[in-house]
């Protein structure tokens, strides 16, 4: 039979700092999120609210470019792909290039001509590939996104909100390959250099990238994201004639603001045990990472059994503990034994 304890969890064991009092800032722009790399929404601004999304677009693109390619696939331009209107990488018809030298043209430059090379080579035709990119962004709770193209050129049909958006991120941010092209400032491909529109990777400390995007009836949106003292932020703003400037107070305010620590870092409980070649025994949270404000308390609700019989094999569940806040569940974590446990031998 299992017995629940509840303890608290001070402040202090968070983060000895306080955290400033000011208010949110203002924000140029239309549509606005600070989230939590795992999707926890810390400030919103009509989050909800359908806009053209412009080349943020691309984030999608690429990712389910990675999905159906290889990055050393040598892909042919072909002509299709040539003179699109808008951003480029300046494709020429019959020129090869790598998958991985196509995203980089696409996440760097924003070249509309990569998107449909990409889409083109990934799904034989782009309508194919817009029904894979309507598909993922189901998978990932777009619920309020739908895609026309790879590029992210102004369609009826063509619109994603600024929640969407920081799920999208948030998926990119767990692909290596592309959190590392999204980090480069430029590149050279094919002798031909491309520089990183992201303005925030010379001027927000901790910016990891992101995405640009424009058109003059989208206006200027970005979405990013940024580290600082081992905590993820992501941020989008859509129609934001100071977007960079959004960007950066955001996170200067999320950053003062929010912290993410292993909460059950330190926690461990001994229990008897009986029948065993050992009295006692103990057992350790598993980790639990949460995105939490700098003044949270916290109540821990711990589940564990009375004693423990032998035999006992280490890393065995032996209980659990639930962390809340104000009443509402964060999140939960095993408690695994740390030890084994034999049966006594009897002597004779």
């Amino acid at each position: 039979m299992r017995k629940a304890i509840f303890l608290v969890l001070a402040a202090l064991l968070l983060n000895p700092a306080s955290p400033p009092g000011e208010e949110p800032p203002a924000l140029s722009a239309e549509c606005a999120v600070l989230a939590g790399e795992n999707g926890e929404i810390l400030l919103a601004k009509n989050a909800d609210a359908r806009h053209l999304i412009a080349s943020t677009t691309k984030l999608l693109t690429a990712l389910v470019a990675l999905e159906h390619s290889e990055l050393t696939d040598e892909v042919e331009i072909p002509a299709d792909c040539c003179g699109i209107e808008g951003s480029s990488m300046y494709l020429q018809a019959g020129e090869k290039y790598t998958v991985k030298e196509l995203l980089t043209g696409l996440l760097l430059a924003s070249g509309n001509d990569a998107a449909s090379a990409l889409a083109l080579h990934c799904g034989g035709s782009e309508a194919r590939f817009v029904i894979w990119m309507n598909e993922k962004a189901a998978a990932l709770g777009m619920e309020n996104s739908h895609f026309a193209n790879p590029h992210g050129l102004d369609a009826p049909e063509h619109y994603g909100t600024a929640a969407d958006l920081a799920r999208l991120m948030t998926a990119c941010l767990r692909e290596p390959e592309l959190l590392a092209i999204l980090k480069q400032g430029h590149a050279s491909i094919h002798e031909q250099y491309y520089g990183n529109h992201n303005k925030l990777l010379g001027s927000c400390p901790g910016c990891l990238g992101g995405k640009t995007g424009y058109t003059q009836a989208a206006g200027r949106c970005l979405v990013s994201a940024c580290e600082r003292d081992g905590t993820r932020l992501i941020c989008v703003t859509l129609n934001a004639p100071e977007d960079w400037n959004d960007h950066k107070r955001l996170y200067d305010w999320g950053f003062g603001h929010y912290v993410s620590r292993d909460v059950c870092k330190t926690l461990s409980y001994r229990l008897p045990v009986y029948g065993g070649d050992r009295r006692e025994i103990e057992l350790r949270a598993e980790p639990l990472e949460l995105l939490l404000p700098k003044d949270a308390e916290l109540r821990l609700r711990l589940e564990l059994p009375g004693y423990v019989l032998a035999p006992v094999r280490k890393g065995e569940i032996g209980g659990q503990v639930t962390v809340l806040r104000d009443g509402r569940v964060l999140g939960s974590a095993a408690l695994r034994f740390a030890e084994e446990v034999k049966i006594e031998e009897k002597r004779s």
